[in-house]
């Protein structure tokens, strides 16, 4: 099947209709070119309503710590997004619901094998890091610590909502050393991609 295809049976899914209370709509952005695929947990009610992945204070700040515009996030073809879920999950007491584990478990492996190139995987979150990082279940906090040996195949991430600035006041390493890495990669990739117009 062929990636347009592909990203056609995604556009028309329902496998979790029922617990989906605004109903599916998918929110991916996947591109054959791809160096750098982002994955976090799934839209929030904003991105839901306008139909754009990260259109939020979360994306706001998710551009900064790469370093790029939002043109560029938007429409470089060396970038990718796939979330744990695809769909606004619903609001529960603390937030936003858990992503719905239909979607990496549907169609994760097969958007992975469409995008050949990749070279950096970020893990914003602890259900992308539980599912990618080695299997072993641990703190966000732990998990980001450890990022130089994953790196650059895989960066483990907190989520850049507002919610986790005490987080970041209580980690400033993770600005210190985590983001200008980030940055030096994401500026490496883009400017080497060749055929583009961002």
């Amino acid at each position: 099947m062929s990636l347009s295809g592909l990203l056609d049976d995604v556009s028309r899914c329902e496998i979790c209709q029922s617990h989906l209370p605004l109903g599916p709509r998918p929110l991916l952005r996947i591109e054959s070119a791809a160096r750098l695929v982002i994955i976090g947990q799934a839209p929030g009610r904003l991105a839901h309503q306008s139909g754009i992945p990260w259109n939020d204070p979360s994306g706001d700040r998710l551009r900064d710590w790469l370093g790029i515009s939002r043109e560029e996030f938007y429409r470089h073809p060396a970038l990718a997004i796939m979330p744990m879920g695809f769909c606004f999950p619903g609001t529960g007491r603390g937030g936003d619901l858990a992503p719905r584990p239909e979607c990496a478990s549907t169609w994760h492996a097969a958007l992975l094998a469409e995008m050949p190139r990749l070279e950096t995987t970020l893990l914003i979150g602890r259900y992308a890091q539980n599912t990618y990082l080695d299997g072993t279940k641990r703190s966000v906090t732990a998990a980001v610590k450890t990022w130089a040996e994953t790196f650059p195949r895989l960066l483990p991430l907190p989520h850049p909502s507002p919610r986790n600035n005490r987080w970041l006041k209580q980690n400033p390493w993770f600005e210190i050393e985590v983001l200008p890495a980030l940055r030096r990669k994401v500026a490496e990739m883009l400017s080497d991609h060749t055929g583009t117009d961002p």
